[in-house]
Formats: structure tokens, C-alpha cells, sequence
């Protein structure tokens, strides 16, 4: 069942870039949370979407709000594209148990075993405040990110 907008965001740790657990609760009570998952590293979506991010970060990421994203991919593979990319935030492998976290936010693809789109803003007591999936092949607005960051944290 997909994740709606009031429901309690499903806690996660997964492996960093680098290695490194992060998880959703070291982030309750301090910072709200964008929570963004994409289908796969180095696919040219995927690529403009986090460029975007990054090239943006400030309004993404900052002492309100920190940027998590997660793929199914294994941390290896984020860290080659995390130093290809310089992306400064962290990419979440959702690799094993494979898609866990994406199915239990409801964007896992059975079909394809990726990650859909899709995107949720978590507050700071662990609600999701907002959300969108788009279609495959779609990207996602980062003006929208943005002003459900500014709605949430201001």
C-alpha cells in the first residue's frame, strides 16, 4: 500500500556512498527529511534530476531539511557516481533485501526491480507533509521540491 500524505513515513537505515548507515529516525526531532527515490545511477534522468539537486542544494538541504536519495543500486556504484557527479548528499542503497524500502513506501516496479519516481517530504516528527510519483521516464520538478521544502520549514 502506497504511502499517502499524514501517514507516519516507514523507517529505513540503509548504506551510504560511502558505506555509512543513515537512517530516517537520526533525523527526527532535528531536520525534515526529502526522501528521493530514482531507478538507477547513470540513467539520464535520474542524472538531470539529482544534477538539479545539486546544482540547487542550498534550497534542498540545509540546517531544516536534509536530502536523502535511494535506488536500488549497490553502494559501489553510488560511489563511483557520487564522485562523478560531486553529489553531496547522500545515495541510499536500497540493494538487499532488494527494494525493501521502496516497497514500503509502495514506488517499487516488480516488473522492471527499480524504484519508481517518487518523492516524499517528511517532517520533522516523521510525517509525510508531501509527495508525488511520476510515470516512468517523466522527471520530477525541483520547483515543486522547493516549495514544499519552503512550505514545510518555514
Amino acid at each position: 500500500m502506497p504511502v499517502e500524505v499524514g501517514d507516519l513515513a516507514p523507517e529505513f537505515t540503509l548504506m551510504d556512498q560511502n558505506h555509512q548507515p543513515v537512517s530516517l529516525a537520526g533525523f527526527r526531532g532535528q531536520r525534515a527529511v526529502l526522501v528521493v527515490f530514482y531507478p538507477l545511477a547513470f540513467s539520464g534522468v535520474c542524472s538531470g534530476e539529482l544534477a538539479a539537486i545539486r546544482d540547487d542544494l542550498s534550497r534542498f538541504q540545509n540546517q531544516s531539511v536534509q536530502v536523502l536519495t535511494i535506488s536500488v543500486d549497490s553502494f559501489f556504484v553510488h560511489r563511483v557516481w557520487a564522485d562523478a557527479e560531486g553529489f553531496a548528499f547522500p545515495l541510499l542503497s536500497d540493494f538487499w533485501p532488494h527494494g525493501a524500502v521502496a516497497q514500503s513506501y509502495g514506488v517499487f516496479d516488480e516488473h522492471k526491480g527499480t524504484a519508481r519516481r517518487g518523492t516524499f517530504l517528511v517532517d520533522v516528527s516523521g510525517v509525510v507533509r508531501w509527495k508525488v510519483v511520476t510515470e516512468v521516464g517523466t522527471a520530477r520538478s525541483v520547483t515543486e521540491y522547493a516549495t514544499a521544502v519552503a512550505a514545510v520549514t518555514s
